[in-house]
């Protein structure tokens, strides 16, 4: 059997996506007249060119009823289009020396291919197909709908603590659409009709919603004319308006169960709302995360996993959106302790740095691990690409690529204390007991 902490990490680690910091690089930025965002990086170390098509649309963005869409979309513009036959779309890009794949969140949906470098025009011209008129038919839509069910099962119903973080949103957001997941409702899916799926398409995925970023080893001139033949002819949409849902605070805590019929060992989780990742606050969450749970020279894990033995993991995660943030905490029992207990110790440590400033030690060896992500964070193309057009969509300052290690540093030993006191309260959050589903005649919690 596999060892459950790892399951837990394993299903965590898939929702939530590490704020990377970047080297120093170059970049050129501008419009086209339709909209579309571009920005290249050159960089000819390696024979390779990285394509990243972000588009400003998730789960944020889907209609109460109709959840799941923007996922959906992430598979369905792999089907063809009026000049890829269905199933080629990938074959074009392994038959030439590449990948590609795409990912979507609660705010993006994000499609990227990595190429050598002498194929760039077969990546913006397989980008500007999917943009341009992608086949969206009942096939593709039946085909589409089966595979992301059978992902549904896989990653959240059949798989251990599968469902934990969805439990845990459905109860930190009441109103605002990151209350639901990105996959979505399946029965929402089923009861879609073809219209509906082509006018979600005919809204969200024009230039004027997207950023075309590429990075690698490519002569910026001649890629403008390749940009400007493959995609100044796509019309652009009418103007796509984010939705501005505010929450009310949480002003008492709110305690609640679940159960996970996937699961033996039971978990303790204690999420608080938090700031969208534009908000300087985020970082002082995020080196906090690191001072509470990076690793295992950690304090969280000296404290609960190698001293006191009483959890098999413990650990905090700063899950940063546009909108709002989720600062979540959780621990799965050694034995049989209490749950009460792993929370009681948490809490502990969370109150400790409410109350004192972090050693100087501690807060050099965070600023530590800052620098060795900003460099190792760009090594690659592909996320040099990704996150350029981040910084652009995200903070409006494509900039500000090479300049996250300097916020990093203007973060204080104060700053961290005072995030930890303003938004680690326990009126402020929601605890979940995420259990086993009970055995018959057996109602106990632990």
């Amino acid at each position: 059997m596999r060892h459950p902490t790892r399951l837990l990490l394993i299903a965590l680690l898939s929702f939530f996506s590490f704020a990377s910091t970047a080297q120093e690089i170059s970049f050129t930025e501008y419009d086209l007249s339709n909209g579309l965002h571009v920005i290249l990086h050159k960089d000819d170390k390696a024979p390779v060119v990285a394509v990243n098509v972000y588009y400003h649309v998730g789960a944020k963005n889907e209609d109460t009823s109709r959840t799941g869409f923007a996922h959906f979309f992430e598979h369905l513009l792999f089907e063809g289009s009026d000049n890829i036959k269905r199933g080629e779309f990938s074959k074009y890009v392994t038959s030439n020396g590449g990948r590609d794949n795409a990912t979507t969140n609660s705010d993006r949906t994000l499609y990227y291919e990595e190429f050598p470098s002498n194929q760039l025009k077969m990546a913006l011209w397989l980008e500007s197909e999917r943009m341009l008129h992608p086949v969206i038919n009942e096939l593709g839509v039946s085909t589409q709908n089966e595979v992301v069910k059978e992902e549904r099962r896989m990653r959240y119903d059949n798989t251990p603590y599968g469902q934990l973080v969805e439990q845990v949103y459905k109860r930190l957001f009441t109103k605002h659409p990151y209350r639901w997941m990105t996959i979505g409702s399946m029965a929402h899916l089923d009861a879609a009709s073809l219209d509906e799926f082509k006018a979600f398409f005919k809204k969200y995925y024009v230039p004027n919603n997207a950023v075309l970023s590429i990075a690698g080893d490519l002569n910026i001139d001649s890629t403008k004319e390749l940009i400007k033949a493959y995609f100044g002819e796509i019309p652009a949409g009418p103007k796509v308006e984010e939705p501005k849902i505010t929450e009310e605070p949480i002003t008492r805590e709110i305690v609640d169960t679940a159960y996970d019929n996937n699961i033996q060992i039971p978990a303790i989780v204690a999420a608080y709302r938090t700031p969208g990742v534009a908000n300087k606050e985020s970082l002082s969450l995020s080196m906090l995360t690191s001072y509470l749970s990076g690793g295992q020279s950690s304090v969280l894990y000296k404290k609960m996993v190698d001293e006191k033995k009483n959890a098999l993991q413990v650990g905090t995660f700063n899950d940063t959106k546009e909108d709002y943030s989720a600062y979540i905490t959780f621990a799965l029992p050694n034995g049989n302790t209490p749950l009460t207990e792993l929370l009681n110790d948490i809490d502990a440590e969370v109150a400790r740095t409410q109350q004192e400033l972090i050693s100087e030690s501690d807060y050099q060896k965070l600023l530590n691990n800052v620098e060795n992500d900003y460099v190792s964070a760009n090594s690659r193309m592909l996320t040099v690409a990704g996150n350029l057009a981040e910084n652009y969509v995200e903070f409006g300052n494509t900039a500000r690529i090479n300049d996250i290690l300097k916020e990093y540093r203007s973060v204080t030993r104060e700053d961290i204390r005072d995030v930890a006191k303003k938004y680690l309260q326990k009126n402020q959050r929601v605890v979940l007991y995420y259990l086993p589903v009970p055995e018959k005649n057996n109602d106990s919690k632990n």
